[in-house]
């Protein structure tokens, strides 16, 4: 029973920045991501994770470089029915920008847009959908939209649309700073 471990088993594991094909010197953000059948689905709806660990069939962790932009959605159910339906529009940061601690991510991030319930959701995914529709990728749109859409949302005021002059203003004003 007191077998001698393997050689594989002694060595650590590589540090997520080696995995990601990072020197180490940049903060990664973790974001956890889980697919129970029937009963509970975390999943990114948009957004391009550096690098992907699978624990199991149902756990896996989606690793992300600072300044990158995805959305989360999280859809739980029981036995009678669905409970909850959450969005959120994320924006990863650095060591030195200000983070909010959000379940599910580690160490932090800045939330851009967060809609809880279905209706609120549908809306926000319709929006998603229709700036796709414009041939821009959602995480290439403003930080500032999602705010607002954000912000608009918990109003119960009327969602704005992104349009492309919308996008190509932010462009424009990316590039000059």
């Amino acid at each position: 029973m007191n077998a001698q471990p393997s050689a594989a088993a002694a060595t650590p594991p590589p540090a997520l920045a080696v995995l990601a094909g990072l020197d180490g010197s940049a903060p990664l953000t973790r974001v956890s991501l889980a697919y129970i059948e029937q009963r509970i689905d975390i999943y990114l709806r948009f957004g391009q994770p550096a690098h992907t660990i699978r624990h199991d069939r149902s756990r896996r962790v989606a690793v992300f470089l600072p300044g990158a932009v995805f959305c989360r959605i999280r859809w739980q159910a029981n036995d009678y029915g669905t409970v909850r339906w959450q969005l959120m529009v994320i924006q990863t940061c650095t060591s030195l920008d200000a983070a909010q601690r959000i379940p599910g991510v580690l160490p932090g991030a800045r939330l851009l847009l967060h809609a809880e319930g279905e209706p609120a959701v549908r809306a926000v995914l319709e929006r998603i959908d229709a700036i796709e529709a414009l041939g821009i990728a959602p995480v290439a749109v403003s930080p500032a939209y999602w705010r607002t859409l954000g912000n608009r949302l918990s109003a119960r005021l009327p969602l704005p649309g992104y349009t492309a002059e919308r996008h190509a203003a932010w462009l424009a004003g990316r590039s000059l700073s």
